[in-house]
C-alpha cells in the first residue's frame, strides 16, 4: 500500500482537530494548552513535509525546521511562565495570569 498525499493530510487534519478539541476543552489548565499548541504545530508540520515531498522540492522541509524552533522557544517561555505561576499561586490555573500584573 503507498501512502498518498491524502492520507497524510487527512492524519495531520486529525491531529489539528484534535488539538483544537484539547484546547476548548480544557481551557483552564496552562500545561495542556501548550501541548495542544504543540500539537497544532505538528499538524502543519506534516502538511508541510508531505507537500514538499509530493512536489519535489526541500522548502517545506526547510521551513520546517524555522518552525520547530520558534516552537521549542515558545515552549521554554510558556514553561517558565508556569513555573513562575506555579511559585506565586501553587497552581497553574490560566485565570491567575492576571495576577501576574506589576
Amino acid at each position: 500500500m503507498n501512502l498518498t498525499l491524502g492520507h497524510f493530510l487527512t492524519f495531520a487534519a486529525v491531529l489539528f482537530a484534535l488539538a483544537v478539541v484539547g484546547m476548548y476543552l480544557h481551557r483552564r489548565n496552562l500545561i495542556v494548552l501548550l501541548m495542544a499548541l504543540e500539537l497544532m504545530l505538528l499538524a502543519v508540520n506534516t502538511n508541510f513535509v508531505a507537500f514538499s515531498h509530493y512536489q519535489g522540492n526541500l522548502h517545506g522541509q526547510i521551513f520546517v525546521f524555522f518552525i520547530m524552533t520558534v516552537a521549542a522557544a515558545e515552549s521554554a517561555i510558556g514553561l517558565a511562565i508556569l513555573v513562575l505561576l506555579f511559585r506565586n499561586r501553587s497552581c497553574v490555573d490560566v485565570d491567575g495570569i492576571h495576577a501576574l500584573k506589576g
